[in-house]
């Protein structure tokens, strides 16, 4: 389908292609068994100014929205999940100095992201609190020109590799939800390291790391927004993020199934190939149609977001659920066609369906999304009364 891109938006995504094909494509087989992460690719992205997508024009940006953002992550998505999470989750722990930074921090930080020069990562999950953020133990205590950070952050997207973290921590537990506050945590700050590298089923180029802060110093002038504003600075950023991770739903099944209707023209069984049969027909032409569904939802509530729309909680987790739970689906359906050759590493569609389940995972899970648009949805039904 045509979505009407404008020339800018046709370049990015020209760019985004390219990069994907030409960089992306050669040794993602290699950064998945190694668990390699891409630094390489991360600055032929850099390069190629796609970090400065989302970054206002005032701070080295290139000033667009949350459409231009989707068209990147999208295509290079299809070609590696892994990849394309380590260029997402810079853009998810850059959304807070974006929307609640002051001119200061925002002079000091934005600038050299848009380079590529520091990347960034986002600091909320902890061991016990996943889903219920509410349930974060992190603490940070004022004292003097500092806070006092001490507590751990699990499952940290470029945890280790990036230099700037947006952290999310208990300033005043008597408070509840309005005690938590959000930081700007740099790498090298004494009191903050890493844990281990963690092992997963997908992403594996994607680096996972646990945050450790012991008695770790962060000035008062990294404190985002004001005391008390954490949890809305964290629900805020995962508004606008989770279209993305939409995004990298229709990329990856996009990819998976390029490969299996390739595989369905050249396969024969029976004297004919298998696309001939009506079983395998079905399943493409179901397959094509979610990845289509999709991705005009993903758009459609990218130009949402970026026409000034104020409340987007239910419509970007919409565009979550959907289209993450249509990438489990095609990218199953790709191995499926595939059959046995489908199951082995030598063909990328096995990876893919691996890559694909952490998209119904992070950034709230889709069980919590489905929570989301029916506390949204009932909202709506009282304001109608």
């Amino acid at each position: 389908m045509d979505y009407f891109l404008n020339e800018e938006q046709l370049m990015i995504r020209d760019i985004a292609r390219k990069i994907a094909e030409e960089k992306i494509v050669p040794v993602r087989e290699e950064l998945d068994e190694k668990e390699e992460f891409p630094w390489e690719i991360m600055k032929t992205i850099a390069q190629a100014d796609l970090l400065r997508i989302f970054i206002p024009e005032e701070y080295e940006g290139l000033g667009k929205g949350a459409l231009e953002l989707c068209i990147a992550v999208e295509e290079l998505s299809r070609a590696c999940l892994g990849v394309s999470t380590t260029y997402a989750a810079n853009a998810l722990g850059t959304y807070p100095i974006i929307l609640f930074g002051n001119e200061e921090q925002k002079k000091k930080y934005l600038p050299d992201i848009a380079s590529g020069k520091r990347l960034v990562a986002f600091a909320l999950t902890e061991a016990n609190a996943g889903s219920d953020a509410g349930g974060i133990e992190t603490t940070a205590k004022k004292e003097g020109d500092y806070y006092i950070l001490n507590g751990t952050k699990q499952w940290i997207t470029n945890g280790g590799e990036a230099e700037i973290y947006t952290v999310i921590a208990i300033t005043d537990r008597t408070k509840g939800p309005r005690g938590a506050s959000a930081f700007i945590v740099e790498k090298g700050t004494p009191g903050f390291s890493f844990g281990k590298k963690e092992k997963k089923m997908g992403i594996r180029a994607s680096a996972t790391r646990e945050l450790i802060f012991e008695n770790c110093r962060v000035p008062k002038e990294n404190l985002l927004g004001r005391e008390g504003m954490g949890f809305i600075v964290a629900m805020k950023t995962l508004d606008h993020s989770r279209v993305g991770v939409g995004a990298q739903g229709v990329g990856v099944a996009q990819g998976a199934f390029d490969v299996a209707l390739e595989y369905a023209r050249k396969r024969h069984q029976f004297g004919h190939p298998i696309i001939s049969f009506q079983a395998i027909q079905h399943m493409l032409a179901d397959m094509a149609t979610e990845i289509e569904a999709a991705r005009a939802l993903v758009y459609s509530v990218a130009r949402y977001m970026d026409s000034g729309a104020k409340d987007f909680s239910k419509e970007s987790a919409m565009a979550k659920v959907f289209a993450t739970d249509m990438a489990m689906r095609v990218t199953t359906n790709a191995v499926q066609i595939l059959g046995g050759y489908g199951y082995m590493r030598e063909y990328p569609v096995e990876k893919m369906m691996r890559d694909a389940k952490i998209l119904q995972i992070y950034e709230g899970t889709n069980q919590i999304q489905r929570n989301v648009i029916g506390q949204e949805l009932i909202k709506e039904t009282l304001k109608k009364k």
